[in-house]
This record gives C-alpha cells, structure tokens and sequence, in this order.
C-alpha cells in the first residue's frame, strides 16, 4: 500500500505515525536499561534540539539497537493526528517527553515510553491562512530551553509555552500579518534568544530573521536578507550596516515587488566560531529579468550568511546562485564538522 496505492496525504499520515513508532521504540529500549530517567546519559537517552545536536548531524548515539536485534523492531505505541495534513516535524525528546508539531501549529507532548499524551496545544491559526501557504499547513518542530517549548505558527506568531502542561507563557507577532508571510520552520535558542525566520517569497514578501528574549519574548535583534530602496532609508535594524552592498547587487524597483530572501528553516548555532548560519531562500519573483532587470547578484538571495551569535550582525555570506532565476536556493539542512582536508582538519559546513 505504501508503494503507491494510496493517496498522498494519507500515505503522509501513515508514515508520520510510523515515524513516530520507531521513536518511541528507540526511546523504550533505552528506558528498559535503567531504572529512571534521571539515570541515563542525556547524550544517549535525548534529542534536545532539532538536529539531534547544534551541529544539526543528525546522528544518534544509542546502542541499544544493532544488526543483530534491528529485525526485532516492533511498534511500541502510536497516535492517530486527527488530519490528513502533512506531518514534517522533528521531534524531540527531552526527560522522558516528546514533544512534536502537527499541521495547523498544533504542539503534542507524549510520554515517550507509554505514547500517553500528556498535552495538546491548539495555537487556534485563522483557516484562511492557508492561502498564503506555498506548500501545506505543515510545522517542522519545536524548540526547547529551560522548562519551555517554543513553536513557530503558521500566521507568523511565535509562542513559549510550558514544557510541564502546555500553558502558553507569551506570545509575540514576528510578521507583518497583512502581508502573506508564513512561519512553518523550527525556531533555534541561541544564547538565551530565539531566532527564527518565515516563508512567502513565491508570494512577493521580504525575508528576514528575528530573535526574541526567551523569557519575554522582546525582540532582541533583526536582519533583513534582501533590501529596499535607498529613498525609503534604513530599517533600524542589525542590517542596515549592508544595506548599501545590497542594494549595489540589485536594480529597478525590486522592493516593490517584495524581493523574497526568505530564512523558512535552515537555522544553525555554531557555538565555537560564535556565529548563526541561515540559508536564504529564492528570489521574489523567481525571473532575474522581472526581479531586478536581470541586473546584479541580488544579495543575499540563495546565499549561506554568517552572523553573530549575540547581536545578529553580519559577518560573511557565500552566495551559491547569484542573480537566481530557478528556485536554486540555500535553505537545506545545514549541517557543520570538522573534516580533514589535504591533512588539515577544517570547520566546514555542508548542504546537500
């Protein structure tokens, strides 16, 4: 059935909950190990940030499954979502919880031995949203720091809710909600803030990435990925300092057709250099010709940019599609290791 005899939204559920079976398998095993939580390594037991680790590897440490028991694999628990939406979230686990993201917003903690849902929050997104959504209602996951889980909603709201009962602490807008933004990636803490982006460069807005207090919600800093016109003056933001080497890779009146650069979710601390990595997204719109008279590198449209882990400011960028015209972007999962290269191991980052 799997194979191609469903339809598509089903065979996204089904595979989501399936997904979810492994996870709670894998937590289950290491739970049979111990006596308690509180005895089991963190490294081994949780995945408390989205990529498994701020390098955002992907990769677990646990033993407990190998090739001489994998065949053994059964399902622990699962949990019917009440939609047929796609499912895009990486989960957590963190004391013995896991939290996830649905369609709509919608954040669920679990216990992840049992499968019991010990919360459901509905952030109550308005339905007409949708229209402004390239590509489904979809939520790719939580944060979590401190006692809070935060979560990106789909009409631009960040929120902060408790980890313990799903009570929402504060709520902040971070788009303009007039304008067809969109907020479906996972948000990142970095440094007692947390930053995210948004979505709606195929619909003509202005990208950008924001942090907050994670205890307040205050806005701390933000960076505007692509530029206005010089008549219209700085934004009072982190970005102003390149808005003039923006604005020399850019022509005609590009601001007024939104000009895209949208941080949609490739987020990555790298906590040793000090600096945030975003991927920028594509052009709006995507021809180079109607954009920016087919004038100019557009930056930082498709672009890798490098800023500072405390203050947001600029530091580099690599642009990967200059003057894009084909929806070659920069927002795939970023991932950073120490390679050798020639003899000498190096700090890189990879995408794929």
């Amino acid at each position: 059935m799997l194979k191609g005899s469903c339809k598509r939204a089903r065979c996204h559920r089904i595979l989501s909950v399936v997904g979810a079976l492994v996870l709670a398998q894998l937590g289950a095993s290491v739970l049979a190990s111990s006596q308690g939580l509180g005895q089991i390594d963190s490294v081994q037991s949780e995945w408390r940030v989205h990529g498994g680790t701020p390098a955002e590897q992907r990769h677990s440490q646990l033993t407990h499954i190998d090739r001489g028991n994998v065949s053994r694999l059964g399902p622990a628990w699962h949990f019917e979502f009440d939609n047929a939406r796609g499912l895009e979230a990486t989960p957590l686990v963190v004391n013995g919880v896991l939290y996830t993201t649905g369609a709509w917003s919608h954040v669920y903690a679990f216990d992840a031995k049992t499968g019991g849902l010990l919360w459901h929050h509905d952030p109550k997104v308005p339905g007409a949203t949708a229209f402004k959504a390239c590509c489904d209602v979809v939520n790719r996951g939580p944060a979590y720091h401190n006692g809070q889980i935060f979560v990106g909603t789909l009409d631009g709201r960040l929120l902060a809710l408790s980890a313990l009962t799903g009570e929402l602490n504060w709520s902040t807008v971070t788009v303009d909600q007039s304008l067809p933004y969109t907020v479906t990636g996972a948000p990142r803490v970095v440094n007692g803030q947390v930053v995210i982006g948004n979505g709606g460069a195929e619909n003509g807005v202005r990208g950008y990435v924001s942090a907050y207090s994670v205890d307040t919600g205050e806005l701390t800093w933000r960076f505007y990925t692509v530029p206005t016109q010089s008549a219209k003056g700085p934004d009072g933001a982190v970005s102003d300092s390149m808005l003039e080497s923006m604005r020399a890779t850019w022509q005609g009146d590009f601001d007024q057709l939104g000009g895209g650069g949208t941080v949609w979710d490739a987020i990555v601390h790298d906590a040793e250099l000090g600096q945030i990595l975003i991927g920028v997204g594509n052009g709006s719109p995507w021809d180079h010709k109607l954009r920016s008279e087919g004038v100019g590198d557009n930056l930082f449209l498709s672009s890798v940019v490098a800023l500072d882990d405390q203050t947001g400011a600029y530091r580099w960028h690599y642009q990967g599609t200059p003057g894009d015209t084909w929806d070659f972007t920069q927002t795939q999962p970023i991932i950073l290791a120490d390679l050798r290269i020639d003899g000498e191991l190096k700090k890189v980052m990879m995408q794929v």
